[in-house]
């Protein structure tokens, strides 16, 4: 007996023939595939298609696979898995702060991104269905709009880098950034990159924390790494 078909899928792919063995391996697994080979024709697909996840190739014809994804987020919440021949490694890490789920190397097996497909849709299904009745209770809500952080529901009174570390940790709950990530990402590449300067601000943040929750260590220590904002509360 052959599975209800698990989602429609956006591809955005300018190589033809990969995107014909993308398109077979995702249609054997019963997903539904959309293929484009342009970004401002994934833009364009957006609201017609409304799809349950994305494929993107980070390099198109007319403009990056992180300016799709940045469309993306806009409109809504849906997985990002980025395709990439690039090496380097600050492509991944801008295809993860921007929202992207995972990324994925060229060359690679079907196999692999179908199985990656399917890991991704699991994770972000079990958090679909944990999200939406915990909203009420989330100890930490950012309004970026607003520049406003509440903890449990009081304002927590931040300087501007210890908001914008804050900022970066609760982008991805559970992530372990480096201190020269929080660094590049809080104070700008451009900032002289002393380690213990986020050390401090770190202590500042947890100070401010601790006063409104004292049992909880929002942000962890993951020794030799980074920091991590905590994941299940």
């Amino acid at each position: 007996m052959h599975a209800v078909a698990p989602g429609r899928i956006l591809l955005v792919e300018d190589e033809r023939p990969i995107a014909e063995n993308i398109i077979f391996a995702l249609e054997q697994e019963h997903f539904t595939v959309k293929w484009v080979s342009k970004g401002g024709d994934a833009i364009s697909a957006l609201p017609v298609e409304q799809p349950d996840f994305f494929i993107l190739d980070i390099n198109l014809p007319d403009m990056t696979g992180f300016d799709v994804c940045r469309a993306i987020r806009k409109a809504g919440n849906q997985p990002v898995l980025f395709l990439s021949a690039r090496q380097e490694e600050i492509d991944r890490i801008v295809a993860l702060e921007i929202g992207g789920d995972d990324y994925l190397m060229k060359p690679f097996s079907l196999r692999e991104l179908v199985a990656r497909v399917k890991a991704i849709l699991r994770r972000t299904e079990t958090r679909a269905d944990t999200t939406a009745p915990a909203r009420e209770v989330t100890p930490l809500v950012i309004d970026e709009k607003r520049s406003r952080v509440e903890y449990f529901g009081e304002k927590l009174e931040l300087s501007k880098y210890e908001y914008f570390i804050l900022c970066t940790l609760a982008r991805r709950p559970g992530w372990v950034f480096s201190r020269d990530q929080l660094i590049d990402n809080a104070m700008g590449a451009n900032s002289a990159p002393f380690d213990r300067t986020i050390d401090a601000h770190i202590k500042g943040i947890r100070a401010k924390l601790r006063k409104i929750r004292p049992g909880i260590e929002a942000i962890e220590t993951q020794r030799g790494f980074g920091y991590s904002l905590r994941e299940n509360w």
